[in-house]
């Protein structure tokens, strides 16, 4: 969890800047790559929970194409230890770059990264800021392992380089911002564009300190990189990565009470009594989804005590457990619940009742089991004093280290 600004004080502010306001026309057909799930989770997603893993952001900027819709599509995977700012890139990266460093806020040094760098590393980054901090700029590299030829325009081969004077730059890239800011005035004022931050320091007259790279931060670009990328992810998920969580509520009926399951308002004569709207079908669904994740139960998180819960859309509670799921690195393989109760029958509802659990728990409808069993007379559900749900969550882990 990233520390507090309090915890921070006297020492410099970082914002990390992730770029990813390109079209991503390599990717393929479909929606934008930056969107498009890697492991159940936006690419974009998984690039940014490791600067907000590390501790020391105080600050995520996004820059991508159009931040209404990319604030929209995030608005799940959004971590709460640290402030986002979403800012339109423009038509170059270096245009992005200080479209993103605008909005950086009082930060002293800056992090930029590929959007489209999932695979990054807590430990990198931690290597990348330090020698920032202390040599004003770095860029991570890794050697060039093949053999390095040179070709002409036609593709022909001219010779063969030696790929010891060489390596490959990768991001995150780490400056003290006001020597990013003066070297991308630089560039400007002369119409210089880099492909990268570092070439722009470099050639501004700033010395780039160098930091080991790691092989494995992949840059996905094409669809054969997505490939590559989920059999990293697959890979890099051992067996324990599937996790079980148990669910369970129960609620007096109360004659006059509406009668919500599900989301689903059913006519009956009485209803379950709560703080909320007493759902206990989404109680037990969304207790079951915090068991799994190791998060606290729903009545730590939103406690009957609390006023601005009384009448609370038990549904809203289901979305935002599964919100916190997500950011702890998981997602909903499937769900399974029992509703106990005499009466009235569900046959008719149950269909209703699973979009609604599937919409807020951003699953399908088939990852979804829900049955209604009968008290036969017997206990409280059975004398019609009250209903029981039980649900068991299986989820799985996305990758969050």
């Amino acid at each position: 969890m990233a520390s507090s600004p309090e915890s921070r004080a006297g020492s410099d502010l970082c914002a990390a800047i992730l770029v990813a306001a390109g079209k991503g026309l390599r990717a393929g057909p479909g929606e934008l790559k930056q969107f498009r799930k890697l492991g159940g989770v936006p690419l974009l997603a998984r690039c940014f929970r490791p600067f907000v893993q590390c501790g020391k952001v105080s600050h995520l900027v996004l820059v991508v194409p159009d931040p209404v819709e990319a604030k929209t599509r995030l608005s799940g995977w959004l971590p709460t230890e640290c402030p986002v700012t979403f800012v339109a890139g423009g038509a170059t990266r270096q245009e992005s770059t200080a479209a993103g460093l605008a909005a950086a806020g009082d930060a002293d040094l800056v992090l930029v990264h590929d959007g489209a760098r999932p695979f990054v590393e807590v430990e990198l980054i931690l290597r990348v800021l330090e020698a920032a901090r202390e040599q004003g700029a770095a860029v991570p590299l890794i050697p060039v392992r093949e053999t390095l030829k040179s070709v002409d325009a036609a593709g022909l081969i001219t010779g063969t380089v030696n790929r010891g004077a060489f390596a490959l730059a990768q991001t995150p890239q780490g400056f003290r911002r006001v020597i990013l800011n003066a070297a991308l005035e630089w560039a400007s004022s002369r119409g210089f564009s880099g492909t990268d931050e570092s070439e722009i320091v470099e050639k501004s007259g700033h010395s780039v300190a160098r930091v080991e790279g790691m092989t494995r931060n992949l840059k996905v670009t094409t669809p054969e990189d997505f490939e590559m990328a989920e059999k990293l992810l697959s890979d890099s998920q051992p067996d324990s990565g599937l996790r079980v969580g148990l669910g369970y509520d129960v609620h007096a009926l109360v004659p006059g009470r509406p009668l919500v399951l599900g989301g689903v308002e059913i006519p009956h004569v009485s209803g379950p009594a709560g703080h909320s709207d007493g759902d206990l079908v989404c109680h037990a669904a969304t207790d079951a989804l915090l068991g799994a994740a190791g998060l606290p139960d729903i009545g730590q998180l939103f406690p009957d005590t609390d006023p601005v819960h009384a009448g609370a859309r038990s549904l809203d509670l289901l979305a935002r457990a599964s919100q916190r799921a997500r950011q702890a690195g998981f997602r909903i393989v499937n769900l399974d619940l029992v509703l106990v109760a005499e009466e009235p029958r569900l046959i008719g509802h149950l269909e209703s009742m699973k979009a609604n659990l599937a919409e807020a728990m951003d699953c399908a409808p088939e990852c979804i089991g829900i049955k209604g069993k009968r008290g036969e007379g017997l206990g409280f559900a059975g004398r019609r004093e009250g209903m029981a749900a039980h649900a068991v969550a299986l989820m799985t882990s996305t990758g969050r280290k």
